[in-house]
């Protein structure tokens, strides 16, 4: 069957999908004191995670051109395109532009944009649901509208060792300032339905977080023995296998997928962050 799923490098992949020719990453360019890197198969998590250790200035990113995007369009089949939450990132507009571009060329093929509202492991429930709903052969209208009530019911939780890098870029524009760092209190965080950032709680102690927001996840879930659970860490599997594992004695999550964070989520969990989505 053809079709494409383009998405941004926020989307971290399992090993499973990085091998699925359907699938395309635009990556994102981050930058470290004045060291442009590129968020593709090159990243390196090891040397980022040191360099931003040793970095006195916060990283940055950058989203990807509509020509980064276009460039991916030129394939048999229906294209999907999924982004970062376009509350936290430019790659949704961007994506757009390069729809509306590429429209004015080729006017019958079918593209769908998806503000994922999320990120990381998020965006990669969405592109598995796409999959989930094209082997169904559903036309394009009927994946448009199963995706977009998908992502419409999916939630994001995450808690790191640091907010830093996402207070330093913007990302928790109208949050109260945290004193978490001096009592070593950590906050589980979320995803408000039009995808900004909120937090929903907090404990003492990153185990005692993960504990939580296993808790948070319980207490909201819908339907879980039909959905995936995603998972997302930043070099610590350890860490991610402990929250599964609190996870999955409260609630029976139909499947569980962990992946490691790439260059995007790398710089905004920093090294322990965990994310969840479901």
């Amino acid at each position: 069957m053809s079709y494409r799923i383009i998405a941004d490098s926020g989307m971290d992949l399992p090993d499973f999908l990085k091998k699925d020719t359907h699938i395309k990453l635009v990556p994102l360019t981050l930058t470290v004191d004045d060291e442009v890197i590129v968020d593709d198969e090159s990243f390196n998590q090891q040397e980022f995670l040191r360099k931003m250790k040793e970095s006195p200035r916060c990283p940055k990113s950058s989203c990807p051109s509509p020509e980064a995007y276009m460039k991916h369009m030129d394939c048999d089949g229906d294209i999907y395109i999924i982004t970062l939450s376009s509350q936290l990132s430019g790659s949704y507009n961007s994506a757009q532009l390069a729809k509306k571009l590429y429209l004015e060329e080729n006017p019958h093929k079918n593209i769908e944009v998806i503000d994922s509202r999320s990120a990381s492991v998020g965006q990669t429930l969405i592109a598995l649901k796409i999959k989930e709903l094209i082997e169904k052969s559903l036309p394009f209208d009927k994946v448009v509208k199963g995706i977009n009530a998908f992502r419409d019911g999916l939630l994001t939780k995450f808690v790191l060792e640091s907010l830093d890098n996402l207070r330093k870029n913007g990302r928790l524009t109208g949050l109260s300032a945290f004193i978490a760092s001096a009592l070593n209190i950590k906050p589980v965080m979320g995803a408000t339905p039009e995808g900004n950032i909120c937090k929903l709680d907090q404990a003492r102690g990153i185990q005692k977080s993960l504990v939580l927001m296993a808790k948070l996840i319980e207490e909201d879930v819908k339907n879980a023995r039909e959905k995936i659970l995603g998972i997302a860490h930043c070099n610590n599997r350890e860490r991610a296998e402990f929250f599964k594992e609190e996870v999955l004695k409260r609630v029976s999550f139909m499947d569980c997928v962990i992946v490691d964070t790439a260059g995007v989520s790398t710089l905004y969990a920093n090294e322990g962050g965990i994310i969840a989505a479901y």
